[in-house]
């Protein structure tokens, strides 16, 4: 509920508002049965014609308030709750965004979509709901109990009566609705998760014709799902068919009790309409606020989730508010001083004591057999991890001294698997550096060699770009990549496997292209294949996290053998 309130506080205007106008709104339509059954009483009576027509002209007036009320609060409510889930989906986006790698995997991909989407929605029917239903029903009750005892104290005790009665039932059926609430969101989540594999591996699916057995999986997960939701279910239809039973036999009582008085003339006719008027509405309202109340603990299941992924401290925190000087002009531009680190749910060191420069000008590589640590490296640069030991410097200042946002500036990254945004060729090459010309696109393409193909394309740089780049081959998307991180012009490029879908004429193209093209820049290459790195300036060899040899090709083939036998290995496959 608190979370609730975190974000109702910008707008409370807004808020105080809609309360004053639902309030208004079921007060007059609880004083409108008054003046009926005044009218009645006058009618029966004998009264004047202009004294009925007085009150028809009150009560008309009353009515058309109600229903204006009635109008604005809808809106004003709906406008509130649209600002609140606003607000609270940009607070998860904007927290997702700091998450690391770590907390990613914490939550789960699926899960953190289904609070952005499923549980902030379920939040905003909640707010809805209990500002139209709940809060004006203790204001309804004590009007109608007021003015049913002001009419006869006896109807007002039996309606007070049947009032309590209907609230502990809805408080005893809310207390059994929340562990089932509880469950349904984790099984949603479920849900998300098994659905989201299945479309996003289809075709690992169909290639190991996985389909029945997929298919029984995320039919089991709709199963589990359907079975709690019809448990939930149960209960609001017992909660229904026993309101109902409440109205009726405060209904069979009031007139078995007023059959006497109205013979006597101690209660009127009027008053009779207006105290079964009074009772209709109240119960009315009551069973409305209970189905909105049993919702309440899913989305109260739903703020907990929500609340946990804000409240939760990521992994890399930026430790200091302002930047280091920069130092632009000096020649090492990355530093590994003894680094080492450690997964936290791991046992032992990826990276132990690894100690390196990156110079401008200069190209470093890195290479080792699988495991050995080598995307570890890209990723403490990038800061998608902090260093366990050591430090590493960017431009002489340590990357846990100044903010993610600055570090990210200086850096362009290529990872293994190219991802490209749905957009055209052009968004996606822009992605770094807005301002970016045509020209300064096309430039940067050429040199990634995807010029060609880019022109080739009816609509060139405005080509339309599927999500992931679902479109274009894996070695387009790579080579698009490359070009995203060369439009940026930054001080560092890192390139984790970035040439394993190219073939050999192109890797050596772009290699030669790329030489003259990062000349005032250090560019770290993080690779599999000797061809890709053997011209690099020098080349740092991995062995299960510790640094096996450092050197240029020729002189590893000379002094390491972790160097020799990867070599060796790849050429005899190239012999093969």
């Amino acid at each position: 509920m608190n979370l609730i309130l975190r974000f109702l506080k910008p707008h409370w205007k807004l808020c105080t508002l809609t309360v004053v106008l639902l309030v208004a709104d079921v007060a007059g339509g609880l004083f409108v049965p008054t003046m009926v059954a005044q009218m009645l009483n006058q009618g029966t009576s004998g009264a004047s014609l202009e004294a009925i027509w007085h009150t028809g002209v009150r009560m008309a007036a009353v009515s058309l308030a109600a229903g204006l009320c009635a109008i604005l609060g809808g809106y004003a409510c709906a406008s509130l709750s649209a600002r609140v889930g606003r607000d609270i989906r940009e607070a998860l986006y904007a927290k997702s965004l700091k998450l690391s790698v770590y907390d990613f995997r914490q939550f789960g991909t699926a899960s953190i979509t289904t609070r952005t989407i499923s549980d902030v929605t379920t939040l905003q029917f909640a707010l809805t709901s209990t500002l139209q239903m709940v809060i004006p029903v203790p204001i309804i009750c004590l009007l109608a109990l007021a003015l049913t005892f002001r009419l006869d104290p006896v109807m007002g005790g039996v309606l007070l009566c049947v009032v309590a009665a209907v609230l502990l039932l809805a408080w005893g059926i809310m207390r059994s609705a929340a562990p089932l609430f509880r469950r349904l969101q984790k099984l949603l989540d479920r849900m998300s998760a098994i659905l989201l594999e299945n479309l996003t591996g289809v075709r690992v699916v169909r290639a190991f014709r996985s389909e029945d057995r997929e298919e029984a999986r995320l039919t089991g997960a709709f199963r589990d799902y359907a079975s709690t939701a019809i448990k939930a279910n149960r209960l609001f239809a017992n909660l229904d068919g026993l309101s109902f039973f409440c109205i009726n036999f405060f209904i069979v009582a009031v007139y078995w009790l007023s059959g006497g008085r109205v013979s006597a003339g101690a209660f009127q006719i009027g008053d009779l309409t207006a105290v079964i008027e009074y009772s209709i509405l109240v119960l009315f309202f009551l069973m409305m606020a209970q189905m909105v109340i049993l919702t309440l603990p899913r989305a109260l299941e739903c703020c907990q989730r929500i609340q946990e992924v804000l409240d939760h401290r990521p992994e890399i925190v930026d430790l200091a508010a302002e930047n280091p000087p920069a130092s632009p002009g000096t020649r090492e531009v990355l530093a590994f001083r003894d680094v080492s680190f450690r997964f936290q749910d791991a046992g032992e060191d990826a990276l132990s004591h690894l100690s390196f420069v990156c110079r401008r000008g200069e190209t470093t590589a890195v290479i080792g057999g699988t495991g050995s640590g080598k995307s570890t490296v890209a990723a403490l640069i990038l800061r998608f991890h902090d260093v366990s030991g050591g430090a590493i410097e960017l431009e002489g200042a340590d990357v846990r001294r100044m903010t993610q946002a600055y570090l990210r500036d200086h850096l362009a990254y290529v990872q293994q698997r190219a991802w490209l945004f749905s957009g055209t060729i052009a968004e996606n090459l822009r992605y770094g550096r807005p301002e970016a010309t045509d020209a300064e696109l096309m430039h940067a393409a050429d040199v990634a060699q995807a010029g060609d193909f880019i022109r080739s394309l009816p609509d060139g740089l405005n080509a339309f770009v599927a999500q992931g780049g679902a479109n274009f081959s894996g070695g387009q998307k790579q080579r698009l990549s490359i070009a995203r991180a060369l439009v940026k012009q930054p001080a560092l490029y890192i390139f984790d496997d970035s040439f394993s879908a190219l073939d050999f004429k192109t890797d050596a193209a772009l290699r030669r292209a790329l030489a003259a093209e990062t000349r005032d820049a250090a560019v770290l290459i993080v690779a599999q294949r000797v061809s890709s790195i053997r011209h690099a300036h020098q080349i740092i060899v991995l062995h299960e996290g510790r640094m096996a040899g450092i050197g240029t090709h020729e002189e590893l083939l000379e002094t390491c053998k972790v160097y020799q036998e990867i070599y060796e290995s790849q050429t005899k496959e190239v012999e093969a």
